[in-house]
């Protein structure tokens, strides 16, 4: 029995690696028909080369940061447990290359591609893996401290603030330190519009999104005998309630229509074990309706060029659900309880520090070193032309 136990837990999260691993589709098709044209093959290539680099960097480094383990051994033992711990990593490796696919959402259309790999590989691989380790494996005894103050320890069941709101706070200072694109803001107060290239696109970048979230969320369980239905329905109640409020406030643009069950999904993370479906849906209408407010904000008000509104969908939302958490999880609201308000904004708040301190630490130094932004002629061209020599649709065959 044991070793079908182990080949079972094996199964289900690699099953939850690969759905995990789908969903960074979805990030390159919503940048991909986000962005302009003259943008889309970077922000392809862009997903791609980043998980590359942050699965070298997370096997090397990073998972030993956020949990002590080392792969630097042999392969009878990696393979013990039908390989268990591989498959783990793998898991919660495909969590950690969110992170720059979160943040390169952000600074799309004009940020340098080397520098860029750079700053993935130290978040991945340091930044993000600390904080990991804090919030999932007890390190430096501060979820013991969290606990013997507030009588609950930090409670993420699925990461809105482990991984949403650390990409989102992450991507703050990059994009205030890469400013925005040229002619933006214009002299005279006026916005230049960007509208997306393909709106096909971005919404099959949020399906992706969407199916293969139900993987990031149900299999945080990790093994077999933990699996929760009610995750899974959470998970879907805050789907559908990011999408109807993104709709309503959001007057039928399809641009916010698509990204409000994103907010509602990063929302959800944090407690879809723990809430009753009604307070999930709440939750997540909440934050449709926060990443639409927010996001004209930012881009109005503030004047911040975040391009696919990354701090609004998963810095505001997810710092959201780290703090919702603690309301609708209590049994007074239907949850199942074992958490509590105090503890989630203790969590929550040292999660967005420590983004915020990461992200304005590596991107200032790389700004100072090897500067982040493209020249303005580089960005007219598009990062297409000036990086990979080639746009998306090519309108004439070249002769060499």
């Amino acid at each position: 029995m044991d070793a079908l136990k182990q080949g079972a837990d094996a199964l289900f999260i690699l099953l939850g690696g690969i759905m995990v691993l789908a969903m960074h589709a979805g990030f390159a098709f919503l940048e991909l028909g986000t962005v302009r044209k003259k943008n889309q093959v970077n922000a392809l290539v862009k997903i791609l080369v980043d998980f590359s680099v942050s699965t070298v960097v997370y096997f090397v480094v990073g998972y030993g940061v956020a949990y002590g383990t080392s792969f630097f051994v042999g392969a009878e033992v990696l393979a013990a447990k039908n390989g268990y711990e591989l498959v783990k990593f793998f898991f919660l490796l495909t969590f950690a290359a969110a992170i720059p696919a979160i943040i390169s959402g952000g600074i799309a259309e004009r940020a340098k591609f080397w520098p860029q790999l750079i700053a993935t590989a130290v978040i991945v691989g340091f930044v993000y893996p600390f904080f990991e380790g804090i919030a999932w494996n007890q390190h430096f005894g501060v979820q013991a401290w969290i606990k013997a103050f507030t009588g609950d320890e930090f409670h993420d069941f699925a990461g809105s603030v482990v991984v949403h709101a650390m990409g989102g706070w992450i991507a703050l200072p990059a994009v205030l330190l890469l400013g925005a694109r040229y002619n933006r803001y214009r002299k005279d107060g006026q916005v230049s519009a960007h509208p997306p290239s393909s709106i096909p696109f971005l919404a099959l970048g949020a399906w992706i999104l969407i199916v293969g979230w139900f993987g990031f969320n149900v299999m945080s369980a990790q093994t077999l005998d933990k699996i929760s239905g009610l995750v899974a329905v959470n998970s879907l109640m805050a789907m559908v309630g990011g999408t109807l409020t993104a709709l309503l406030l959001g007057k039928n643009d399809p641009g916010f229509v698509h990204n409000g069950p994103l907010a509602g999904l990063v929302a959800v993370c944090a407690g879809s074990d723990l809430m009753h479906p009604f307070g999930a849906m709440a939750v997540g209408a909440m934050a449709g309706a926060l990443f639409v407010v927010m996001f004209t904000w930012t881009q109005n008000k503030w004047k911040i060029d975040d391009v696919l509104g990354v701090w609004p969908l998963h810095g505001l939302c997810g710092a959201w659900g780290g703090i919702a958490a603690g309301i609708f999880g209590l049994q007074s609201l239907g949850g199942l309880g074992g958490v509590n308000l105090t503890a989630q904004l203790i969590g929550t708040a040292m999660g967005v520090g420590w983004a915020l301190l990461g992200g304005f630490a590596v991107y200032g130094l790389l700004k100072i070193t090897l500067g982040l932004k493209l020249s303005q002629e580089e960005e007219y061209d598009g990062a297409d032309l000036t990086v990979h020599k080639i746009s998306a649709t090519p309108d004439r065959e070249v002769s060499w």
